[in-house]
């Protein structure tokens, strides 16, 4: 079985740019995405503010380029289903739906995420037959018809725009007073001036009716408790998303609502484990942040792997004793402290090998060795493991092993 450099799970934006820098840096990438490549942004009709694109563009159009220019690069695009992964050795194991494993040295998790239910009465039953959460999809479907869009965000309204151009008339349920979304200002603007959208405030999508298919939907008023009925066709809902990360629990760290964490260079709890887009906790969601999660977690993978073997290859593969010292030039203690210690491995002719790590450049080993303060200095055994700790005592009272 080969060992793939980088496996990236999930095939939207972010997983797609991770595919175009990891292959453009020469490592052996592959995607693994279940359904099309492109992520939630595949469904989405109009993309106004992504960079270089004046006027807008698809999303269809722009994750087609995407994969064409990872594709491009040489990144392997495989239509398999990750369930579960082995993460905890130097080589982790990837299991698809299929029962297909793949061996990976690095891992980018990209799953993403999918809309949230309303769990009210008729939204299982007409769900794909009146309910729908992506205008994208469905919306030629409702053609000269009336439909509900229930959310005020940035996804809700600018779908209600999109449907505006089908629909005959486009109701937007909104939760707060009379005039307040949640969506940007622009977005915003569009939509009251739009004669074909109304809004219906301080209100919530209390039951789907229908028969066959979607008839109407109710309208709980907030303030006054009525109950009231909209005649429609078609109920688009968008209030909010669920990450997609039921398969990493007890994996990796996630937040409270199931959010992947991570540090700046995309990070996660594991070695050799990245998170990137929707499915990561963060403070934007949109094309643009997956994209650039997806380069930083590629140049991370890439910088794991070459430290790994390098530091491998100074430990492992050394035929003498090792060891291995901790400094900082921000710290004068610690680089006396090593020049002290060349200085007596060299007096004394001893079969030694002294390796030196700068903590200000590489955390990650001093993490995997639990460094806490500088210096600190370890001997090793031929498997990088700790037989015993000098950091505490002085240079000159060392008994260094011939």
């Amino acid at each position: 079985m080969s060992i793939y450099d980088l496996a990236i799970i999930g095939g939207g934006p972010g997983g797609l740019t991770a595919g175009i820098y990891g292959s453009r840096a020469k490592l052996n990438t592959v995607i693994f995405e279940k359904a099309i490549p492109g992520g939630q942004a595949y469904t989405t009709r109009e993309l106004v503010n992504y960079p270089a694109f004046p006027g807008g563009t698809t999303g269809p159009d722009l994750t087609q380029k995407m994969q064409e220019h990872a594709r491009e690069f040489g990144t392997e695009i495989i239509k398999e289903e990750i369930v579960d992964l082995q993460i905890d050795d130097e080589i982790k194991i990837l299991v698809t739906g299929k029962g297909n494993e793949y061996k990976v040295k690095t891992i980018i998790l990209a799953p993403g995420a999918e809309p949230r239910l309303l769990n009210i009465q008729g939204e299982q039953e007409f769900k794909g037959n009146g309910v729908s959460y992506c205008a994208t999809c469905d919306a030629e479907f409702y053609e000269d018809q009336t439909v509900v869009v229930v959310g005020n965000g940035d996804a809700a309204i600018e779908e209600a725009i999109y449907l505006a151009k089908f629909a005959q008339k486009v109701i937007v349920i909104v939760i707060h007073d009379q005039g307040i979304v949640d969506c940007n200002k622009f977005s915003a603007e569009r939509a009251f001036n739009n004669s074909k959208i109304e809004f219906v405030w301080n209100s919530v999508l209390s039951k789907i009716n229908g028969k066959d298919e979607v008839s109407g939907a109710v309208i709980k008023n907030l303030k006054t408790g009525e109950l009231s009925v909209l005649s429609c066709e078609g109920v688009f809902i968008y209030i909010g998303i669920v990450p997609r990360t039921d398969f990493l629990k007890g994996k990796i760290k996630l937040d409270e609502k199931g959010y992947i964490i991570t540090n700046e260079k995309m990070e996660t709890s594991a070695a050799g484990v990245y998170a990137i887009g929707d499915a990561r906790a963060k403070y934007l969601r949109q094309v643009v942040t997956a994209a650039n999660d997806g380069a930083i977690a590629a140049v991370s993978a890439e910088r794991y792997i070459l430290e790994e073997e390098a530091f491998k290859e100074q430990i492992q593969n050394a035929n003498q004793t090792v060891v291995l010292a901790f400094w900082s030039p921000l710290s004068e203690v610690s680089i006396n402290k090593l020049v002290l210690l060349d200085k007596l491995i060299l007096e004394r002719k001893c079969n030694m090998k002294l390796v030196k790590v700068d903590i200000s450049r590489n955390q990650r080993i001093a993490s995997k060795y639990n460094v806490e303060k500088i210096p600190a200095i370890f001997l090793l055994d031929n498997k990088g493991q700790i037989t015993q700790d000098w950091s505490e005592e002085l240079i000159e009272n060392l008994k260094l092993p011939k």
